[in-house]
């Protein structure tokens, strides 16, 4: 059962039923979670993978609101040694030349580089490219940040 209770505006859940789960994650992963799990006091990386997983649900209905005419940014970092992706990120970007405005790319290192795009157009397109940039292997992380078009 889960207790709801309300603090400060915030709607805060306690879960007292908890369900396990088993994750597999590259070590890297694992250590760089580790790290920011010290750095940020959890007690457990149990408490950090909760916190981690509401965020994303947050951040998940946050983007299922994105709708009507947008201006957005997408910032993509991603490994450009990924066999097929820098051909893959660009044929995604040219199906949508008429909301694409323009793009920067920067090379973080030898292996991994930032991309932002700059979009203009409905919510929901900007949205679906986010998602289809995201959904390809060897792309690291994927952020769009939009603002409505006032009239």
């Amino acid at each position: 059962m889960n207790q709801i209770t309300e603090l400060c505006g915030e709607v805060v859940t306690n879960d007292i039923d908890l369900s396990r789960i088993g994750i597999s994650l590259p070590k890297n992963l694992l250590d760089k979670f580790d790290e920011i799990l010290h750095v940020r006091g959890y007690s457990s990386r149990s408490e950090g993978i909760r916190d981690a997983i509401r965020n994303y649900i947050t951040y998940y209905q946050w983007m299922s609101d994105v709708k009507g005419e947008r201006q957005g940014v997408i910032t993509i970092i991603y490994d450009h040694e990924q066999r097929g992706l820098l051909h893959t990120l660009t044929e995604i970007q040219h199906e949508y030349t008429n909301i694409i405005q323009a793009s920067i790319h920067s090379h973080i290192s030898h292996d991994k580089c930032l991309e932002i795009i700059l979009l203009r157009g409905d919510g929901s397109v900007l949205k679906t490219i986010a998602e289809r940039l995201m959904a390809q292997k060897g792309v690291e992380s994927v952020k769009l940040t939009t603002i409505p078009i006032e009239p």
